[in-house]
């Protein structure tokens, strides 16, 4: 069993998603917190590289792979590429690292992401932030 996932306990599961998110920070590199290689191409990224992952509603199965997406946060605007999804579905298993399945309304962006938006690890809001987004 994995540590943060109990047994017994009922996850919700979403298949749609709300129009504001939140930003969550994940590192797409490999052998780091994100787990495996991306949902749309099984790749690795460095930090430094603006990639984000959608929850399941927004990925749409794929269709938003490599689109490019900006994000409104902090006052800032950037850009980044969808690069795989935050099940919204399925979790606590070998194949999500163990995680529980994501929220509905996740953007899990790179750290890279957060930069540009300028929000520092120091900041009480790294990690999770009210954000928009737009393709």
């Amino acid at each position: 069993m994995f540590t943060c996932c109990k047994t017994g306990q009922y996850y919700d599961q979403y298949r749609c998603s709300p129009s504001s998110a939140i930003l969550t920070v994940n590192s797409f590199e490999e052998d780091r917190d994100g787990g495996g290689a991306d949902t749309c191409y099984g790749a690795f990224y460095p930090d430094t590289q603006r990639v984000f992952a959608l929850s399941t509603g927004w990925f749409n199965g794929e269709s938003r792979c490599g689109k490019t997406i900006t994000i409104h946060g902090n006052g800032k605007t950037t850009i980044a590429l969808v690069v795989g999804e935050c099940d919204s579905v399925n979790g606590c298993d070998a194949e999500h690292a163990g995680q529980p399945p994501c929220h509905h309304n996740i953007v899990d962006g790179s750290p890279a992401v957060w930069k540009a938006l300028d929000v520092s690890k120091s900041d009480s809001r790294y990690g999770e932030m009210t954000i928009s987004w737009n393709d």
